[in-house]
């Protein structure tokens, strides 16, 4: 269990913010999956404040989900507060600010892991937000700009002091982005200088490299982001199926999660994205994805499912 604010989760892996991937079929999939909490893909506060559809679209919740997090992204700590106070009326769980998202149409503008250079301007925008906001504040940021220049310690001290309920380090540097190796040792140093809770983040592939982080670092819990798609399995000590069937299940579940929440007749590509990701790894990989990939339509989605289980079933019977 980790408790955040007034909250206790029943589990302390959690499933991180990934652009164009944590919707809410995904986040509903993986806490079914065993996440103790899921955070939404970050959001724009300026397109919350100026009502754009994109945006409020992204806000699309219900109570199977919960407990979650909703993500702000910006660098103006007045228009960050206005957001913080719209995003309350949609009754999150907690409001998450992203201080360390490395890609540069976010960085450019001064968001995501550019405040890591700029202390001041983020705690003026965590201090307005938490201000703002009639839910508990997290922050979500990064060990440092760059191998020279870490700051994780103090950047916590900073967010701490301010009031935030918790903060999540992911264990690279603003200049590594994705590349290299997170370094948990520095995840360890955040966890001895603040007494919030600390959920470490990088490099964790599956439910036991979780436990290893939380013994290695002392860190209250972990965030698990790219690791979780194709595989929601990885929240639980079970871990991925090595059976296609069991695995199809899980696809299946997925896909009708997705219907539940689409309007009728919708298939955005990022479904197929979804989807594709389960069978990586399998001898058959290119050729169910391909036939995913060439799908048009929900209705040919299903049939080719049923087909690539028709087919496991067959090779199974002609096995035994």
């Amino acid at each position: 269990m980790l408790q955040i604010a007034h909250l206790t989760l029943d589990s302390p892996f959690l499933l991180a913010p990934l652009a164009g991937y944590s919707d809410l079929p995904f986040r509903q999939l993986c806490r079914e999956f065993g996440a103790g909490l899921v955070v939404s893909e970050m959001i724009s506060c300026h397109g919350l404040v100026y009502k754009q559809a994109n945006t409020i679209t992204m806000l699309a919740s219900n109570p199977a989900e919960r407990p979650v997090s909703f993500q702000l992204f910006g660098a103006d700590p007045v228009i960050m507060g206005q957001a913080a106070a719209l995003l309350s009326t949609f009754r999150p769980d907690f409001i998450d600010i992203n201080m360390g998202c490395p890609v540069k149409k976010v960085t450019k503008r001064g968001a995501g892991a550019a405040l890591m250079q700029e202390p001041q301007l983020a705690k003026a925008i965590l201090t307005n937000v938490i201000k703002n906001s009639t839910v508990p504040v997290t922050i979500k940021t990064r060990i440092g700009v760059d191998s020279q220049h870490i700051s994780a310690v103090d950047f916590a001290r900073m967010a701490e002091d301010a009031g935030a309920a918790a903060i999540t380090v992911h264990g690279r540097t603003w200049a590594q982005g994705f590349t290299g190796t997170a370094n948990w040792d520095i995840i360890a140093q955040v966890k001895q200088a603040v007494t919030l809770p600390v959920i470490g983040n990088g490099d964790i592939h599956s439910h036991a490299q979780g436990l290893k982080m939380m013994r290695q670092t002392g860190c209250d819990g972990v965030m698990i982001g790219r690791a979780a798609l194709g595989n929601p399995w990885v929240f639980s000590p079970g871990g991925k199926p090595t059976e296609l069937s069991p695995l199809l299940n899980g696809v299946s579940r997925h896909l009708e999660l997705i219907e539940l929440a689409l309007p009728p007749g919708h298939m955005p590509g990022c479904i197929k994205n979804h989807l594709g990701r389960y069978f990586k790894g399998l001898p058959e990989s290119a050729r169910y994805r391909k036939m995913i990939y060439d799908c048009k339509d929900l209705a040919a989605l299903h049939h080719v499912l049923s087909l690539i289980r028709e087919n496991n079933q067959n090779d199974q019977q002609e096995q035994g």
